[in-house]
């Protein structure tokens, strides 16, 4: 029962990230259009990777790694105590976001600094910190929206925290297409859209929650005892999550330095994001309430199928995919993006670091794998050792490669870093027992799946050749499309031939995806 359950729940996830990112895309190809990648662009990445960071920093991937388990164990045993720790913990964050929003906005100019020194001196420091200044408070509502979405998930509701990104990527396209039907200033007007996307998103999980029996209604913050010790559990993980953030800041400083290098990474980031999401985080979402939940019962061999199982319909998605960044990058970025004030040079810069990024790819979804074997068991002390590490990793090798190969050094550094910090954290599970192993039937597929990966990305680089006149011409999207189906035929097919998976898994789990969506 647990494998189908699972499969439902990344296919649920996967599905509504899908939907998000595909919108995103759309998002994407519309700032292409119109801001390329020029001054205004390079100031309004910068102003919404703020918000973005401190998010990251003190919601989704630090405050919830403790929260999560810790309201899962209270759900399991008692409704109403569930209720009043959540209810505790959304009114501090509040509180504390309320006034940490209004320090940052005042802070705003040596903000931009930090994460774009060699914005100092020219046009894009002041429209950084005026885009900031605005998108800012998005920061409190989508870190209220990642506590709510905690509670749903841990309760086994995907569906609505999932679908809830779809309405920050809606308020971005309507507000590009207002921009151009009413000559608005783009940079401005999406700025504007940021906290209220964030607002939407608020709205709904909130609605989710109280239809789900929890009604957080307000409460003076206090600090009791069980936030103490939530405080005490989330202390590591948010250290950590800063020290992912630093990476991100070298990184940006890094290309800072080089003009539209930030817009380059920035688009090649959107791209190689959609199967992180896709996949990496849906499972890291799905498994962290379940793991926590099988060791909470004692159940080992559950809980060691749900971590395999994870972690092979994550390697059955990601291996081809990052295969294909690495293979077709360029005829990507040229159909995707070459179009207006984006031109050819910017493709060709951008398809560079999609490819390095691609090599990241396994890393980065194989770190959403392996972290909830950790948060699961409350140890978020481990993985802030293991970022450190990384952080250094990253630091020199962006630092150290710059003057050779430019903005380049900064995805190199983000790549190397993520199979560090993977090695790391699969070196670090072993002494957790037979939950955190490799059992026979992973064993048996992992090297099918690369082998597979290995025959499609030869396919594509096959099809490419002949296809390159359709690929840069009139027709690009078409002949995009066929290469595309080309690696999807190529890899299902081996893939299915050689034993690397069963097609019946993938139909099964979409199918329950799609129902329990509904």
């Amino acid at each position: 029962m647990t494998p189908i359950r699972l499969m439902r729940s990344f296919a649920t996830v996967g599905g509504w990230t899908l939907a998000s990112r595909i919108l995103g895309f759309v998002r994407d190809i519309l700032m292409a259009r119109f801001l390329g990648a020029g001054t205004i662009a390079d100031a309004f990445f910068v102003a919404f990777s703020l918000p973005n960071m401190f998010r990251r920093f003190f919601a989704e991937g630090a405050f919830n790694a403790a929260f999560v388990p810790m309201f899962t164990k209270k759900n399991t045993v008692d409704h109403a105590e569930a209720e009043a720790f959540a209810r505790d913990a959304y009114w501090l964050m509040a509180s504390f976001l309320i006034a940490f929003s209004m320090l940052a906005m005042a802070a705003m100019p040596f903000l931009v600094l930090a994460m774009a020194a060699g914005f100092a001196g020219d046009e894009r420091f002041d429209l950084a910190v005026l885009f900031g200044r605005i998108a800012f408070p998005y920061i409190l509502f989508i870190s209220l929206t990642a506590l709510l979405s905690g509670m749903l998930n841990a309760m086994g509701r995907f569906a609505t925290a999932a679908a809830a990104p779809v309405l920050l990527n809606a308020a971005f396209i309507a507000s590009l297409v207002l921009a151009a039907q009413f000559d608005w200033p783009v940079g401005m007007t999406l700025a504007w859209a940021v906290p209220v996307g964030g607002i939407a998103q608020l709205l709904v999980v909130w609605i989710a929650v109280r239809r789900s029996g929890f009604s957080l209604r307000f409460r003076r913050p206090t600090l009791t005892p069980e936030l103490k010790r939530l405080l005490i559990v989330a202390a590591p993980a948010i250290l950590a999550g800063g020290v992912v953030q630093i990476n991100l800041i070298v990184g940006r400083q890094v290309a800072s330095f080089t003009e539209n290098a930030i817009s380059w990474l920035s688009y090649a980031d959107r791209l190689y994001q959609l199967p992180l999401g896709v996949v990496g985080i849906a499972v890291g979402i799905v498994l962290l309430p379940e793991l926590a939940r099988r060791l909470r019962l004692g159940e080992t061999e559950a809980a060691r199928d749900a971590f395999n199982r994870g972690m092979e319909f994550s390697l059955a998605l990601t291996l081809p995919a990052a295969v294909a960044l690495v293979v077709i990058a360029h005829p990507l970025i040229s159909v995707l993006f070459e179009r207006g004030a984006f031109v050819r040079a910017d493709t060709a810069n951008t398809a560079l670091a999609l490819a390095i990024y691609g090599l990241g790819l396994p890393a980065f979804v194989l770190h959403k794998v392996l972290q909830p074997l950790y948060f699961a068991r409350e140890d978020t002390r481990s993985p802030f050792r293991y970022a450190l590490v990384s952080m250094v990793v990253n630091a020199v090798v962006a630092v150290a490669l710059m003057p050779v190969i430019g903005f380049l050094a900064a995805a190199w550094g983000t790549t190397l870093a993520a199979w560090t910090m993977v090695w790391q954290l699969w070196r670090g599970a072993r002494p957790m027992g037979p939950a955190a192993r490799l059992d026979a039937r992973m064993r048996d597929r992992i090297w099918r799946i690369a082998l597979a990966s290995g025959f499609m990305g030869f396919c594509l680089w096959l099809a490419a050749m002949p296809l390159a006149p359709v690929l840069y011409g009139p027709g690009r999207s078409m002949g995009l499309a066929i290469l595309i189906l080309a690696g999807i035929v190529s890899y299902f097919g081996f893939g299915a031939a050689i034993g690397a998976f069963r097609l019946s898994d993938f139909r099964a789990a979409m199918r329950r995806g799609n129902r329990n969506a509904g």
